[in-house]
């Protein structure tokens, strides 16, 4: 039988540092290092200063919005055993791709507040399927308590999402850059911690 550990964990915390050279261990702490850095700047970032955090977010949505458009452009005119709506529809496409990049960089605060608002309804709109999909099938829940609980407070959240969905974004953003401190934090630990007893 195998020593190493099973079950659906992630790789990260079910690896077992023993069976490892001591090469493999230092890449596995940079590894966890670097990745907790990113998680604990990205987190302070955006649970301090969430605007800028926004702005900079839609910025990098812009790029990739002229990038998509560009190479949609590109595929529509270049493509070859392509039909003539398909390459049309590229195309458009394409070019709503690039429009959509301009919009953003010619005002990236009005762009975050749409993108904030975007993101507030939509989840609002999911919490509420999925408040739905739970009462409904409650009945088959070996939990039933539970399922029609959970049901009735997403069904809850998701209004008051739709109701105020900037509010609602705001919020989520913040419970965003909060976890991502609190990831960073464990990982950065982890990198310090992994491998510590092994000596080969």
């Amino acid at each position: 039988m195998s020593d190493t550990p099973s079950g659906g964990g992630f790789a990260a915390f079910t690896l077992d540092s023993r069976g490892l050279a001591k090469s493999t261990i230092n890449s596995i702490r940079v590894g966890l290092g670097l990745s907790g850095a990113a998680a604990l700047i990205f987190g302070i970032l955006i649970s301090f200063w969430p605007r800028e955090s926004a702005q900079v977010i839609v910025i990098l949505l812009g790029i990739y919005f002229i990038i998509a458009g560009i190479a949609y452009v590109g595929i529509g005119i270049f493509a070859k055993g392509i039909g003539g709506g398909a390459r049309a529809l590229d195309i458009i496409l394409g070019i709503l791709f690039v429009i959509a990049g301009v919009i953003v960089f010619m005002d990236p605060r009005a762009s975050a507040l749409v993108l904030g608002i975007f993101l507030g309804v939509f989840i609002g709109i999911l919490w509420i399927v999925e408040g739905i999909v739970a009462l409904v099938q409650s009945g088959d829940s070996g939990s039933k308590g539970w399922t029609i609980f959970f049901g009735i407070l997403s069904l809850i959240a998701g209004i008051i999402l739709l109701f105020s969905p900037l509010w609602g974004a705001v919020v989520l953003f913040l419970v965003a850059g909060i976890s991502l401190i609190v990831l960073g934090i464990v990982q950065i630990v982890r990198a310090f911690t992994f491998g510590r007893g092994v000596t080969a």
